[in-house]
């Protein structure tokens, strides 16, 4: 059985946080806004993991409302999502993820981000795919005002037996 699943996650930027994105710290001006870390592209691809695992989203396994998950590391939590998707028999097709910024440049850290992903999700660097673009100056990202992730995944499960319904 195939599943595909989409994540998107967005926070403003802040100051006197640290840039945490795919669990890379990043030096800039301003991080992100949240209840953990705030990575944006880790949120996107966990959201996209649970969706195709028919598991809901981050919010109900991580609530920003439970003070245990308050500064909480995203790569913790994406590994724990991870346990949890592979214990009940999935695999990773793949995952694709596009984080849209103005600033700051994602290219030069895109490499490690993957490996950080690729490692947290038991899963071949081949297997995850990373992209960064701009809004060309437009709408909140444009106003440098945050980041946005985008994330799609394909999940695969065995099914030893298959309930017809």
């Amino acid at each position: 059985m195939f599943r595909i699943g989409q994540g998107y996650d967005v926070h403003q930027f802040a100051t006197e946080r640290r840039l945490v994105i795919g669990g890379v710290e990043i030096p800039f001006e301003y991080g992100l806004l949240g209840h953990s870390d705030a990575d944006v592209l880790l949120h996107a691809i966990m959201d996209a993991l649970l969706g195709a695992s028919g598991k809901g989203d981050i919010g109900h396994h991580f609530s920003d409302k439970d003070d245990q998950f308050k500064n909480a590391d995203s790569r913790e939590l994406l590994r724990k999502v991870w346990d949890m998707l592979r214990t009940e028999g999935f695999t990773i097709g793949n995952i694709d993820v596009t984080i849209v910024v103005e600033e700051p440049k994602m290219a030069p850290y895109l490499k490690k981000m993957q490996e950080n992903i690729a490692r947290d999700c038991q899963t071949s660097i081949q297997r995850v795919n990373l992209k960064a673009t701009t809004s060309e100056t437009m709408g909140f990202i444009g106003r440098k005002e945050g980041i946005a992730a985008m994330a799609i995944c394909l999940l695969e499960k065995i099914e030893r037996n298959p309930s017809p319904i």
